[in-house]
């Protein structure tokens, strides 16, 4: 497959405007009526224990191997109906507190059944406990319900959580409004429904909830999409990427925008990244890195350049999203008993 290196592109197309609508309102309503907790709290009593080291089939024919990896329980390992996407840490943050991975899923059950949306799953890697939290959209009148979209990636800046939505730009979800049912009641209500009902709080069986908070979409009809999304902090000013999954050629852009605060900046540069199937990209200095996956049974790759040309590592199966945690470079996979967070050298 071709590889061409990073190509200087017009970032005009990725042009974002805030769009908060009544967002603020309805996750303020919802948190005005369910109590918050914090992402240490939530690792402190986490329900599920990923394995080190386990599901190795994620690795497929690497050679040598990741650093570390994390594997997701079997439960979670076995499931159809939800997969892993996006990746962000709490380095990312900066105010995180704790170590932590914050992994992002989207819901694509086989049989017809009620959308579930997307969840974020904070991992510690130092207890190996994890914890699925469901993303919601709340409305001024105290309900909320599902957000379908394939949240290919995540990045998480200060409070902040950025969610790729592939045709219209960065949902945000503010984790000071991580709000936890049993707060607000003895139960976690009915696990087959979603959202406010008989006055009783719904999550699909999920004791955390995190409303959307906030919304940058694309300032125009442009073309440009949302596949995946990072953080820079390698340099001044901090940096946001997102970038483009194209399944057929070299096309496919990324672009950085500066970050302020709770603010992005307009869009500072952008390129064609000179390959295809690209799940992932993160820029550090003056290097890129691109995560491509092929399909089940093939290894990805993890593509470098720092300048015209591509270089290509060994990778694992369905290598996803990416970010830069504790010096290494990490990612997530996603295919069925194949789900591990892992972390390799830069």
């Amino acid at each position: 497959m071709a590889t061409t290196g990073m190509v200087p592109a017009d970032a005009a197309p990725f042009a974002l405007r805030q769009a908060s609508g009544e967002l603020a309102e309805g996750a303020a309503k919802l948190a005005g009526e369910i109590g918050s907790t914090g992402v240490e709290a939530l690792l402190a009593q986490a329900n599920r224990t990923a394995a080190r080291k386990g599901a190795a089939g994620a690795l497929g024919t690497m050679s040598p191997k990741p650093h570390e990896w994390y594997a997701f329980d079997a439960k979670d390992q076995e499931t159809i109906d939800w997969y892993p996407q996006g990746l962000t840490g709490g380095e990312d943050s900066g105010e995180a507190g704790v170590p932590v991975f914050a992994v992002s899923w989207y819901f694509k059950p086989k049989a017809p059944v009620p959308e579930r949306g997307i969840r974020v799953t904070f991992l510690s890697p130092s207890t190996l406990k994890y914890q699925h939290v469901l993303l919601v959209e709340a409305k001024p009148d105290g309900s909320y319900g599902p957000i379908d979209i394939h949240a290919g990636g995540i990045a998480w800046y200060g409070d902040l959580l950025y969610v790729a939505d592939t045709k219209r730009g960065l949902r945000v979800f503010d984790v000071n409004n991580l709000l936890d049912l049993r707060t607000a009641q003895k139960d976690l209500g009915d696990d087959k429904r979603l959202g406010r009902h008989g006055g009783r709080f719904h999550a699909y069986g999920y004791r955390y909830v995190l409303p959307q908070s906030d919304f940058w979409r694309l300032a125009t009809p442009s073309g440009a999409v949302f596949s995946f999304v990072a953080i820079d902090r390698s340099a001044g000013p901090d940096l946001l990427i997102a970038g483009e999954y194209d399944v057929d050629g070299p096309t496919g852009r990324a672009v950085r925008y500066e970050l302020a605060g709770n603010k992005i900046g307009p869009a500072r540069d952008c390129f064609q990244m000179g390959a295809a199937k690209i799940q992932g990209a993160v820029s550090q200095g003056g290097t890129w890195y691109l995560s491509q996956a092929f399909d089940a049974d093939r290894n990805g790759r993890l593509l470098v350049t720092n300048g015209a040309k591509l270089s290509a590592r060994p990778f694992p199966i369905g290598p996803e999203d990416l970010t830069v945690q504790g010096g290494r470079l990490w990612s997530v996979t996603e295919f069925k008993n194949r789900r591990v967070v892992f972390g390799v050298s830069l």
